[in-house]
């Protein structure tokens, strides 16, 4: 039998928003495990940089119509408006309360909190006008954001299980509600269910797909590949945004908050080619039309460098004073990683896969929404999915910089909330678990501690994510999205056949590392079955074959589902709460 632990409800992952959801819950006195693969402030929340939006208009005006505008702008009109508002509305509240928890965010002269502009961030419904939205804690926000959540769970008696991996979700035969999860404890390889009343998925994003990217190697869709196994749909997995700013070479990520302070993009005649892509916003524009323009520099020929493979980030304009005040950590990473100071040189850099706009369907209060019987979005029992793994869809087909922040804290918030409203209407005791509750968890190991010879974990991963790089990338073209396809069936089926040479119990990282690639290749193959289906532009998505947007045909989400790699359609949210509908224009920056 595998040993069981009962909590009242069980968040998985200890980034942003899962630290927010379960500081709402353990303030309220209840018994709440979080589960997290390394230490929590090393989440890779802790990566973020440029900061946190919030419509404060400490530096100028500004209000939350403006910021759901360019929001709903971002997206590219694939964003639910209703869950935009929701965000924008709850903006300064959460960012407040950030502060009063002891967030040390930058500071005006006046004592307010210091805010950066930021790329897509307009006044007065997208003018030429820049507004000052981001708050800022230098160039370190998600640090100082996660160790500040960190210490309030702390506080509040949050129990923390870390370094456990979960495997697997915990269903009801009889409504599909989530029980429970099964999860592996590195550090003694055994095996325990967690049983609760709610579960939280909150594992962040699974940016190792790909050759090229600023996520961390925790970032391996973990939820996603949960939820996939489950018999759950993953919502507009083709959307993945190319960060304009990765260091070449490295991948490390280069804050946008670099152009936010007046840094710019040089090709390799020394020119400011934004301003040929986007006349007014220029290196502010939208993630997707800098990387795109980055991309096509680099095609024609005016890359930079012996290959002429990236372009130039100049900042040195902007003084030592200004870098080593606002900027301190890009400075640090551009000397390592780059070999170049930028308070002399420009950094080279290139477009870096950073983050997924897609992930598992959730609503603004956090519960998992799924497809049944006459309905598009029912509300799956007990289970809910916040932050990068989530797909609340805030963030349509293309996110804003500095929304990341705050999607995480406001529907960390607003689902611990839901999930607290739901528990108060539940019996006390817990449902009994399912009579084969973690055998589906049990086999898979068994698989692999019984695998006496196979294809080795590494190279099924090297080939994975070289294939979602050359098939998958900025711009995409239909005979490489095909081919991308039966590529990715190929490696699935390799990935069936993995062995692992050490079937040691204690520490065995090979044993999670090979858990961890089941959970990329439902990821991988989410998104290239979904991005060869959709047949237009949009946001992310970029095709040669279908240059524009086409929203007759396409203004819908979509649903993938792992059985027969079904995919289906569901429409998006364009009703807000209490505004207009913002009617989709053409996107110009």
């Amino acid at each position: 039998m595998i040993p069981v632990r009962k909590f009242d409800a069980i968040v998985v992952g200890a980034g942003g928003s899962g630290m927010r959801a379960a500081l709402e819950l353990a303030r309220a006195n209840l018994k709440v495990a979080v589960l997290s693969k390394v230490f929590p402030t090393r989440s890779h929340t802790v990566a973020a940089q440029g900061g946190i939006a919030a419509p404060l208009a400490n530096s100028g005006e500004d209000n939350w119509h403006w910021h759901m505008y360019d929001t709903v702008k971002g997206s590219d009109y694939l964003g639910d408006q209703d869950a935009i508002e929701y965000m924008c509305r709850r903006a300064v509240e959460v960012v407040v309360e950030l502060e009063h928890m002891g967030m040390p965010f930058d500071r005006l002269e006046s004592g307010r909190i210091y805010q950066r502009p930021f790329g897509g961030h307009t006044q007065n419904y997208g003018s030429p006008k820049m507004a000052m939205r981001s708050c800022a804690a230098a160039d370190r926000t998600g640090h100082a954001m996660l160790h500040t959540l960190y210490q309030q769970n702390v506080r509040s008696n949050t129990q923390f299980f870390i370094e456990w991996m979960a495997l697997d979700l915990i269903r009801d035969p009889q409504d599909g509600a989530v029980v429970g999860v099964t999860a592996l404890e590195m550090e003694t390889g055994e095996l325990m269910i967690f049983q609760a009343k709610t579960v939280l998925l909150a594992t962040g994003g699974a940016g190792r797909i790909f050759w090229a990217t600023t996520n961390a190697f925790i970032n391996t869709g973990d939820g996603l590949g949960m939820a996939a196994r489950a018999g759950l749909p993953l919502e507009d997995m083709e959307f993945w945004q190319f960060h304009p700013t990765g260091v070449a070479g490295a991948g490390v990520l280069i804050t946008e908050g670099v152009r936010g302070e007046g840094g710019y993009l040089l090709n390799k005649n020394g020119e400011r080619f934004m301003e040929r892509y986007a006349p007014n916003a220029k290196d502010l524009a939208s993630r997707d039309v800098v990387s795109r323009a980055m991309t096509t520099e680099i095609k024609e020929g005016r890359g930079c460098g012996e290959h002429a493979d990236h372009v130039l980030l100049k900042l040195d304009h902007l003084g030592p004073e200004v870098i080593n005040l606002r900027l301190p950590g890009i400075r640090e990473i551009a000397i390592k990683f780059a070999n170049a100071d930028p308070v002399r040189d420009p950094i080279p850099v290139v477009p870096t896969v950073h983050y997924q706009m897609g992930g598992i369907p959730a609503n603004y209060m956090g519960q998992v929404v799924i497809p049944e019987g006459n309905s598009k979005e029912a509300i799956l029992p007990g289970m809910y999915a916040v932050g990068e793994c989530a797909c609340v869809s805030v963030h349509g087909a293309n996110r804003l910089g500095t929304n990341s922040l705050l999607d995480l804290v406001v529907f960390g918030k607003s689902s611990g909330e839901q999930m607290l409203k739901d528990m108060a209407t539940m019996p006390r005791p817990h449902r009994n678990l399912p009579k084969d509750a973690g055998e589906a968890t049990r086999s898979r190991m068994a698989r692999l501690d019984n695998a006496k010879s196979g294809e080795r974990v590494a190279d099924v991963l090297n080939d994975l994510r070289r294939a979602m790089q050359a098939h998958c990338g900025v711009f995409r073209f239909p005979e490489d999205l095909i081919a991308g396809v039966s590529k990715i069936k190929a490696i699935a089926e390799r990935a069936a056949r993995t062995f692992i040479q050490d079937k040691s119990k204690v520490f065995n990282t090979a044993r999670v590392e090979a858990m961890e690639l089941e959970n990329l290749v439902e990821t991988a193959m989410a998104t290239i079955v979904s991005a060869e289906a959709r047949k237009e532009s949009r946001g992310a998505q970029a095709r040669a074959d279908h240059p524009d947007r086409d929203d007759k045909n396409w203004m819908k989400h979509t649903l993938w589902y792992k059985e027969g790699n079904r995919l289906d359609y569901k429409p998006v949210h364009l009703k807000p709460l209490t505004v207009e509908t913002m009617e989709p224009k053409v996107r110009t920056y």
